[in-house]
């Protein structure tokens, strides 16, 4: 026995409502592992993960002086204890959805490279382009790191570019806190 008319017509309408929305978030493509970054950003070096708790003090700190909130209270890192290399991984927030992504530190704290782990959002993924990410590639946290300024910004991946250069100048600002406890 089917649905009367009304109940299938409502099932229709909650359909078109809610189908865009399941369509956004089943977009989530994962393009590498933590380990391949950092084997793709620093080969050779014989990067460990381990882990960093925040203090609610630093946080505000790095915050402050970066302009720019964290996602949570635990920082990853990969770090080598010979070259003091390391490899920060975090989460910024696209447009929708959650980016995250891995920045490699060297030892004096310029950028080596960045590169994009998973990306959630429907549109913007240019942002992965190596083209793009390349132009972080020896920045410092004196570096401006903004949109059209130093970095240039992706048309349909605006929010994207703005978010991750933003995550880029908190993590430089965040591995100057914090060098001296990895």
């Amino acid at each position: 026995m089917s649905a009367p008319f009304h109940a299938r017509n409502k099932l229709a309408q909650m359909g078109l409502v809610l189908g865009p929305v399941v369509a956004l978030t089943a977009h989530a493509q994962v393009y590498m592992s933590e380990r391949a970054a950092v084997g793709k950003i620093f080969p050779g070096d014989q990067l460990e993960r381990s882990t960093l708790r925040l203090t609610d003090d630093l946080r505000t700190s790095i915050e402050a002086a970066s302009g720019q909130k964290f996602s949570g209270k635990i920082l990853v890192i990969w770090k080598d204890a010979k070259t003091r290399n390391c490899v920060l991984v975090d989460q910024v927030y696209g447009k929708h959805e959650f980016i995250t992504y891995a920045v490699g530190l060297r030892a004096d704290g310029t950028v080596k490279g960045l590169e994009i782990l998973e990306y959630r959002e429907a549109y913007g993924h240019e942002v992965r382009g190596e083209k793009w990410r390349e132009q972080f590639t020896g920045k410092s946290k004196e570096s401006p790191l903004k949109i059209d300024q130093d970095i240039k910004n992706l048309s349909g991946a605006t929010m994207s570019s703005a978010h991750l250069t933003e995550g880029v100048r908190k993590l430089l600002f965040t591995y100057d806190a914090v060098k001296s406890q990895i």
